[in-house]
């Protein structure tokens, strides 16, 4: 993962070397090399997609396909987006892209992340599963029921449910009952953006006490609300202090709530956005947007390595 873009363009290359810094140990050559069993470990992981997506970002600015924030000097091929969101992990490229966390920090804080989540996992055992094809009220039914949560809206019918192993085995076969179209176990470390992740919830907040977050130049979408977060709205009467308590609230909160990432795009198209970009790894938010935004058919981005970014030049 990510050696193409580390490859193909400088911007990017120095994106690893200075994360590898941050993070005092060379997590670049398990991100290229791996082995994948160390790669897949949370504590890697996590910062590994972090960095990664990084890499995509600078890349893509460096192509001229988005706006450098300190360039004016040259047209990008996009305007300047009006929002910035990530599901889960991914709101901390949110929060670097628009400038309200330092680089540096971010990977520093997303390795703690990775760690905590980690530890709460073994400390209280859990997992996630996927209820495809039943609406909201009937998961949150379903979930009453069996003792579980719901951890990800990720579209409509696309549910993610977690808690500990016995209540999400039982939540499957409930929903299964009541007509889900499948109820798939996910492969994970514990049951993340659930009550059973409230340690980690609350030690997160305590480390990001330390790091200092900045007014982004771009509304922040947030996963627990679905919604832009107030004080980063262009006119907010905004002050360091609510700035700091708002987007260090947001990210403890998320580890420990749904994902309300449905909401999120519902309120960007609601709001007239009708280009999505995806940057870092993967595709699934692409597939996701297009399904929720079936009716308005938005214009769909994926810049997940240095062939889509070279493809647009």
């Amino acid at each position: 993962m990510g050696r193409d873009l580390y490859d193909a363009f400088p911007e990017a290359r120095a994106v690893y070397e200075r994360a590898d810094a941050a993070l005092d140990r060379p997590l670049s050559s398990i991100i290229f090399d791996g082995p994948e069993e160390e790669l897949l470990q949370t504590i890697n992981a996590q910062p590994a997609i972090l960095i990664t997506s990084l890499a995509c970002l600078v890349a893509a600015q460096a192509a001229g396909i988005l706006p450098r924030p300190s360039r004016a000097d040259t047209a990008p091929t996009l305007e300047p987006p009006s929002y910035v969101a990530g599901h889960s992990l991914g709101e901390y490229t949110a929060l670097v892209a628009s400038g309200a966390l330092d680089a540096d920090a971010g990977v520093r804080l997303v390795q703690k992340r990775g760690r905590l989540m980690q530890q709460a996992g073994e400390a209280k055992p859990g997992t996630l599963a996927a209820i495809l094809g039943l609406p909201e009220e009937d998961v949150a039914s379903v979930c009453r029921e069996a003792g579980a949560e719901i951890c990800n809206v990720n579209a409509a019918t696309q549910i993610v449910v977690g808690g500990t192993r016995a209540a999400v085995a039982r939540a499957m076969d409930l929903a299964a009952a009541r007509g889900a179209r499948r109820a798939i176990p996910l492969k994970v470390s514990g049951a993340f953006h659930s009550s059973l992740m409230q340690p980690a919830a609350d030690r997160m907040l305590a480390e990001m006490n330390r790091v200092s977050f900045q007014k982004p130049t771009t509304p922040i979408v947030a996963n627990v609300t679905g919604r832009a977060i107030e004080c980063t709205l262009p006119g907010a009467a905004e002050t360091a202090g609510a700035i700091n308590a708002a987007l260090r609230t947001e990210l403890a909160q998320q580890l420990q709530s749904t994902v309300r990432w449905e909401q999120s795009v519902l309120f960007m198209l609601e709001e007239g956005v009708r280009t999505f970009v995806e940057i870092g790894p993967g595709r699934v938010l692409t597939g996701l947007v297009k399904t929720i935004g079936r009716r308005q058919r938005p214009t769909l981005l994926t810049l997940n390595g240095a062939e889509a970014i070279q493809a647009l030049r």
